[in-house]
């Protein structure tokens, strides 16, 4: 008789997506009080297409996390950066719960912490592809290539106030999502120019 119901304890016994991904270029660690357990996602993303090409984790965490995580990774594998929306995290518990089963409310931080993971792994891919941009203004959206003074000229062209009015105007923010605190930031500063310029 397993611990854990069948779903998870199969995903335990055999994960499929443990370890590190071999020259991987986006590591996300995550860590929770509650359990005090840690997860870290390990990514290989092409540069050019932008295409996940591997996903592996690792963790000293329990049945239920293990099986979160394996499942998330499956998720974006083969994925391209410019087609995970912003990594919906609504959408990615109902993927992760209606493969596995519904998490307790006792076991819902094992679903935060393997997503938390992967959002820290997409913001290291973004970071690292940053350093090596070679443009003239700050690159903000690297799944999209698209620059701060592209976002700017959005914004004030359209009056936008919000991150997803930029990402239906110009796709940034609309992919990993890891640029959208920037976006809104930007948001932030277009709005206190423009209160500086009607006084």
């Amino acid at each position: 008789m397993s611990f854990y119901p069948p779903k998870i304890s199969e995903r335990f016994r055999a994960p499929r997506n443990t370890g590190k991904a071999a020259d991987g270029n986006g590591v996300g660690t995550s860590a929770t009080f509650v359990c005090g357990a840690v997860m870290r996602f390990t990514l290989l993303i092409e540069k050019e297409t932008k295409k996940i090409l591997a996903a592996k984790f690792q963790t000293n965490g329990c049945g239920y996390l293990i099986a979160a995580a394996d499942v998330l990774a499956e998720r974006v594998i083969g994925k391209r950066l410019t087609t995970l929306h912003g990594l919906d995290k609504s959408v990615l518990r109902t993927e992760i719960e209606s493969e596995l089963g519904l998490f307790g409310e006792h076991r819902k931080h094992c679903l935060e912490l393997s997503l938390a993971g992967l959002q820290a792994a997409f913001a290291d891919f973004r970071a690292r592809q940053l350093e090596e941009w070679s443009g003239e203004k700050a690159l903000i959206c690297t799944c999209f290539g698209v620059s701060e003074e592209v976002i700017e000229t959005v914004i004030k062209t359209n009056a936008l106030r919000t991150v997803e009015d930029v990402t239906e105007k110009c796709s940034a923010g609309s992919g990993c999502g890891s640029c959208q605190p920037l976006i809104q930031e930007i948001l932030e500063d277009v709005s206190r120019e423009g209160k500086i310029k009607r006084f």
